[in-house]
């Protein structure tokens, strides 16, 4: 057998592609619906979600590879005529499907893998290379809007692929061809055929097919951006003594051993302090449903965890008191219904009427009763990293 095409038949190498382009497609595709339905509620389905999908996105990685290398092979060789040219509809629907499933290879991978690397935490790729992808940031409006277009491209590949198989079969049983039979191995008797004839018709075809799934998917919501904090709770004004001009309250976690850091977007600060004594209170009111957490935002509100529903803030209150190299905030802090005394040693420059803190804390998730049902660190680790950053002007 050839390794190269010819004009009547398919080479060794682009056979080989076909079909283990085929073997992990119809690999894929149902891994991804069974671990995206997989319940998460204990350590063990968590794991066993994370697996799955990271033999997903691992996968996916190779398609993506796979499709290019295959889409360069079929460029550099010539393409087996059609056995039957005078079916000019029949041929035209052939080619537009055949330019949706080299597009496709290479868009939902890719879209996937942008997806992936848009985001944090979650189930890694099984690979040296790190998770991150070149000029592609950190970014919660990019996640979602690559995760629609996995979604409508996918949709489009399946389709593709479904019409794909329709028509090998339809020429094998009822046309009785040797269409499937010459990209199969072996040597079949095959008819002389002429060179494939090229046409722009096809492929401007195929373009229109994806921007119609592309309009269909923004019209039912695909490309939103369902964000946790739609329910936040609302927080008051506060009379405080010094007012917050910015600030970040950030929380890192280990999942999988990897770290996770996500962002208090909605929270208030009423500080009264005096300068001279270096002595004052604060109180602290933070809106639970504000996390942003990167791909695990939703788990992180859920009743396992902050439960953000049943309790929808948490709260710190201390006394501020000089100690030596700077000062401390003794005080307690309630997250869902446990209460915890809290010492917080801080850093503090005051400069006229502006005020600069900075705070590590490092917090045992247990100790609030957030994911009871993660027993021991395999999943996700105990210690929880809080860096407070504000300024603040009297």
């Amino acid at each position: 057998m050839s390794l190269a095409n010819t004009s009547h038949s398919y080479g060794s190498i682009a056979k080989t592609f076909h079909w283990l382009t085929a073997l992990l497609i119809l690999t894929l595709i149902p891994l991804g619906i069974i671990a995206n339905g997989m319940e998460y509620d204990t350590s063990e389905q968590l794991a066993r979600k994370a697996w799955l999908f990271s033999l997903h996105k691992t996968l996916g990685v190779t398609v993506f590879f796979v499709a290019l290398a295959r889409i360069g092979w079929a460029i550099k060789q010539a393409k087996p005529g059609g056995l039957h040219p005078e079916r000019k509809m029949e041929s035209w629907l052939a080619e537009t499907i055949h330019w949706l499933l080299y597009g496709s290879l290479v868009l939902v991978p890719l879209s996937g893998w942008v997806h992936h690397s848009a985001t944090t935490g979650f189930a890694p790729i099984w690979w040296p290379f790190g998770q991150s992808l070149p000029f592609v940031p950190k970014s919660e409006s990019l996640a979602a809007l690559t995760a629609g277009l996995h979604i409508v491209f996918e949709r489009v590949l399946a389709a593709s692929i479904l019409l794909h198989i329709a028509g090998a079969l339809k020429h094998h049983f009822v046309d009785k061809d040797v269409t499937l039979r010459r990209m199969w191995f072996g040597k079949p008797a095959l008819p002389d055929t002429k060179p494939a004839h090229h046409s722009a018709l096809p492929l401007a075809s195929a373009l229109v097919a994806w921007a119609a799934a592309l309009m269909i998917g923004s019209a039912i919501g695909v490309f939103s951006h369902h964000e946790t904090s739609a329910q936040a709770a609302e927080l008051g004004e506060v009379q405080s003594d010094w007012t917050v001009q910015d600030g970040t309250i950030d929380i890192t976690i280990t999942q999988f051993g990897n770290e996770v850091t996500g962002q208090f977007e909605d929270w208030t600060a009423a500080i009264a302090f005096d300068p001279e004594t270096g002595t004052g209170t604060a109180e602290v009111n933070i809106s639970i449903g504000s996390l942003t957490l990167g791909s695990v935002t939703a788990q992180a509100m859920g009743p396992d965890y902050f439960d953000s529903t049943t309790f929808p803030t948490a709260v710190f209150t201390a006394d501020i008191a000089p100690i030596v190299d700077g000062h401390m905030a003794t005080g307690t802090l309630t997250i869902r219904d446990k209460t915890v005394p809290i010492e917080m040693p801080f850093s503090l420059n005051v400069q006229d009427d502006t005020a600069q803190m900075s705070a590590a804390l490092t917090l045992d998730r247990r100790d609030f009763d957030v994911g009871n049902n993660m027993a021991d660190e395999s999943s996700l680790k105990f210690p929880v990293n809080v860096q407070i950053n504000l300024s603040a002007q009297r």
